[in-house]
């Protein structure tokens, strides 16, 4: 024993040695692989000689344990000190054993890499060589030697592998040594995570994942991201510009997992490989799956079973991707899975990057819902607006007509109408007293009823009287301003129920206004209504408007009233009702600096 302790001292002076030169001569690294290729040798040998030595000591009986005990902690001791790196694999390529130079190297803790899969530390394109020799040795029991880059924990080697049959007392089958030494060896970039951080490196690293919750949160909250489905493609976007080399998500429909989004690496030409990673089926992948049914997310620091994510034309897709790590965490509750990839010479993930993705995935998924929410509803507010206009105005026989209708900073109640009756033609104005959809559906309701109820009557105020007992009888709670008219030759009768008068604007630029008047529908059984009859003769323009018109405000909070329209009426004197109502809505844009509060109507029919 003390030649075996002076030959490892002398072995590990020498590999030091070796070391200093491949530092200091990094350009002439030959000779130094040759001289590091006979320490292997030399290495080797010592083992060799050790193990025959042992091999020839005296059986020991069963009450002499001890000795065979000091022996095996002795070899155990030798195999810890030995100064290059060593790993012992078995038959499948499964690491049994690793020696803490082999850690050290590959920056991992000590026996982290125990029971792990060694070839997925191989480069990707000489995985499948790897194999081939891995067997061969099994088989031949010659000796090999392989050169690859091993990648772990976002650290590169380019080493010389030196593969050896192994016979190991009380194992039932054959074992592989492999003796790994770099010939490059590829660090980290500046800021990547390490496996022992400091402080104020753990400090930064925590900063940095409260900076991405804080960076997705802006983005999921963007006004945009809700009336758009640009959500998840913005948030994958973002996770594989600074976190993953690849980002998958795949969304839950019709009760099965469908793939949305594929964000690849953008600094390589992978646009085939995206193609494939978007065909691919995640039904069939396991990660996905158990994610989906534990609604719970799951962290693989180092892709053990590259099946995970299931297959592409060309194999596992885990292995075509060239994964390391993986990370895999359900989008809301159950909603989808966001799964995110790194390659071999990147960080792996770890447990706090598992519970930031978790978060983020909630995240995302409330913005999804929120997002169908805020669809499903503005569908529902475009629904309701398109109750309360027409989509274009009929022909009027002996009548221009144009109207403009202007949605307000919410869903409104204001609404026009035009259609036809017996004998003529009606049209109908007005709006529910307050917003949203409640308000807007009894506007809506309303319009229909004055639609309805005018195909039976000669007269427009029988017709608003019926519409106000419905309303009063519906107990809605609230009232409406309407105007009902049939035109029917050059005579057109109007009845006014609280609503605006209508506008008449002559020739000559002279404006009046009719009587309007009465009291909104809803308030009370009985209507009060007022009626009025005028003769609209060719050239003369008939003007209504809603009250959303009147009570825009300017910057000092001034109405804009019904004197500023008679101005801009009397200034369209002889024009077309198209003319006329553009020329209003510029007025009004003008006078509000462009700010619109309430709907804006405004119906014009000119007699040619």
């Amino acid at each position: 024993m003390p030649d075996l302790d002076h030959a490892l001292n002398a072995l590990e002076g020498r590999v030091s040695s070796l070391r200093e030169a491949r530092a200091a001569y990094p350009a002439d690294l030959g000779p130094t692989l040759d001289a590091a290729l006979a320490e292997l040798d030399t290495a080797a040998e010592l083992l060799a000689e050790a193990r025959e030595q042992l091999g020839k000591a005296p059986r020991r009986s069963a009450g002499k344990k001890d000795g065979s005990q000091r022996e095996l902690k002795l070899l155990r001791q030798v195999f810890r000190a030995f100064p290059v790196p060593v790993i012992v694999l078995d038959g499948g390529g499964m690491v049994r054993r690793i020696n803490p130079e082999t850690s050290r190297m590959l920056g991992s803790p000590d026996g982290y890499l125990v029971g792990r899969s060694f070839p997925l530390l191989v480069d990707v394109s000489r995985r499948a060589a790897f194999r081939s020799h891995l067997t061969s040795v099994l088989q031949i029991g010659q000796p090999a030697a392989f050169e690859t880059r091993l990648a772990h924990q976002g650290r590169t080697h380019t080493v010389q592998l030196a593969i050896s049959r192994l016979t190991m007392p009380g194992e039932p089958q054959q074992m592989v040594a492999v003796v790994a030494l770099p010939t490059q060896v590829q660090l980290p970039e500046p800021g990547s995570r390490r496996p022992e951080l400091s402080d104020g490196a753990l400090v930064m690293a925590a900063a940095k994942r409260q900076d991405l919750l804080a960076r997705m949160g802006r983005l999921l909250l963007d006004e945009e991201a809700l009336r758009q489905p640009v959500a998840l493609p913005r948030a994958t976007r973002l996770l594989a510009a600074e976190w993953a080399d690849w980002v998958i998500a795949d969304m839950v429909r019709d009760g099965l997992p469908r793939r949305s989004v594929v964000a690849g690496p953008k600094n390589l030409p992978v646009a085939e490989l995206t193609r494939q990673v978007e065909a691919t089926a995640p039904a069939g992948a396991q990660v996905v799956t158990q994610v989906l049914e534990r609604r719970s997310g799951v962290v693989h620091e180092m892709v053990d079973d590259e099946t995970l994510l299931g297959f592409c034309a060309e194999g596992p897709l885990l292995t075509v991707m060239g994964a390391g790590s993986l990370l895999c965490v359900p989008i809301g509750d159950g909603d989808g899975v966001l799964t995110l990839v790194r390659a071999h010479d990147r960080p792996p993930f770890t447990l706090a990057d598992l519970s930031v993705m978790q978060d983020i995935g909630m995240q995302l998924g409330l913005a999804v819902r929120a997002q169908s929410s805020f669809q499903s509803r503005s569908r529902a507010a475009d629904a309701l607006s398109a109750s309360v206009a027409p989509r274009s105005l009929p022909d009027v026989p002996g009548y221009e007509a144009a109207a403009v209708y202007r949605p307000g900073s919410s869903v409104g109640a204001e609404f026009y109408d035009v259609f036809p009756v017996g004998g003529g033609w009606g049209f109908a104005l007005g709006g529910a007293a307050g917003k949203g959809e409640e308000a807007a559906s009894v506007s809506a309701m309303v319009r229909g009823g004055l639609r309805v109820l005018s195909v039976w009557e000669s007269d427009p105020d029988p017709v608003v009287r019926k519409v106000n007992k419905a309303l009063v009888e519906q107990g809605t709670g609230l009232f409406v301003m309407a105007l009902a008219g049939f035109v029917k030759g050059r005579r057109i009768r109007m009845s006014s129920a609280g609503h605006h008068p209508a506008a008449l604007v002559q020739p000559d630029g002279y404006v009046r206004f009719a009587a309007g008047g009465g009291v909104p529908l809803g308030i009370a059984p009985e209507a009060e209504t007022s009626t009025e009859e005028i003769t609209l003769a060719v050239g003369e323009t008939l003007v209504l408007y809603s009250e959303g018109l009147i009570s825009s405000r300017n910057e000092l909070g001034e109405p804009y009233g019904e004197e500023r329209l008679a101005d801009v009426l009397g200034r369209c004197a002889g024009q077309g009702p198209s003319t006329v109502v553009k020329a209003i809505e510029e007025d009004r844009n003008a006078f509000s600096a462009g700010q619109v509060w309430d709907e804006i109507v405004v119906l014009a029919l000119r007699g040619v």
